[in-house]
């Protein structure tokens, strides 16, 4: 039971970095943007965020150094491709490039720094409950703001008018400028909330997952957030359980190591890789039902309505 608990809270901690960036990925998409700059910006906020934890001795200072240096990243983003209308692929890779390099020379410094982890929930007696206490009463932050934050992506899509008019403005962006809705401002914001979250979720790395930085700490979770989002078929509903689904991988290769078993563990640690891999292809084969809900102009040069 101990081991099963045990689990459980790893798969919670490895899903949650997923769960922040493909959150708010998935607005960005369904505003009919595509970033591809997420990992990039995950570093940013991982580097940035532990530099404002380390020198102010406060995880929420450093949470909000994440996210600003997430939204940052994004707002560079925004303003080529929907200011200046530069090809969306190619900015978000050199975005990617950019905040690799960036957040090592930000992070040179405190490689080999330690900080005091976000606290964990305690209840009195809730969290000493057997088994569910822990995995329920017992996370960080991070965990609960995580969910919090994809209720309210739903809610706001799906329960809403700004969430509709966002919808609307992914789907069929000329129609929407037709009805007077400001096309480039609702796709700046979506874009400067997908930073923020991107960067949120690379802070929650260093101040979290791990007390410390080291130069490339977010390893290709970026690139799974933007598969994770099309795995999900953009709803949010299936983000959650594709973020729990990737993050079960990952703790599996690490326990399929610990317990010695007779596989190169060069293979498990590409585990987590090669279901992204995986997953892609299932979805071109199925795209009639995995793209029904994919924004009409996603992946599209967007030019401009003035």
């Amino acid at each position: 039971m101990l081991l099963l608990e045990a689990i459980i809270l790893s798969v919670i901690a490895a899903s949650t970095p997923l769960l922040l960036a493909a959150s708010g990925e998935l607005v960005v998409e369904r505003s009919g943007v595509l970033n591809l700059g997420v990992e990039g910006m995950m570093i940013m906020g991982a580097a940035c965020g532990f530099a404002g934890a380390y020198m102010s001795g406060s995880t929420l200072v450093g949470a909000l150094c994440g996210i600003l240096a997430g939204a940052a990243m994004a707002a560079i983003f925004g303003i080529l491709t929907l200011g200046l209308a530069v090809n969306q692929v190619a900015t978000g890779l050199a975005l990617t490039i950019l905040g690799v390099g960036l957040s090592g020379l930000i992070g040179a410094g405190f490689v080999g720094t330690k900080i005091v982890p976000a606290p964990q929930l305690y209840l009195p007696y809730l969290t000493d409950i057997p088994f569910i206490g822990r995995i329920v009463f017992g996370e960080d932050a991070f965990v609960y703001f995580s969910v919090a934050l994809i209720i309210a992506i739903w809610l706001f899509l799906y329960r809403s008018r700004p969430g509709l008019v966002l919808r609307a403005v992914g789907d069929n962006h000329a129609s929407a400028h037709a009805l007077g809705y400001p096309v480039l401002r609702i796709r700046m914001l979506a874009v400067l909330f997908g930073g923020a979250c991107a960067g949120l979720g690379g802070a929650f790395l260093p101040l979290a997952y791990t007390p410390f930085f080291i130069p490339g700490m977010t390893a290709g979770r970026g690139w799974i957030a933007l598969a994770l989002v099309v795995f999900a078929s953009w709803r949010p509903g299936r983000v959650v359980m594709g973020a729990y689904l990737f993050g079960a991988v990952t703790i599996l290769q690490l326990h399929a190591q610990a317990m010695s078993l007779s596989i190169p563990s060069q293979l498990m640690s590409s585990l987590p890789y090669l279901a992204t891999v995986v997953v892609l292809i299932a979805i071109s084969r199925g795209r009639g039902i995995a793209g029904s809900a994919a924004p009409a102009s996603l992946g599209l040069v967007f030019v401009p309505d003035r």
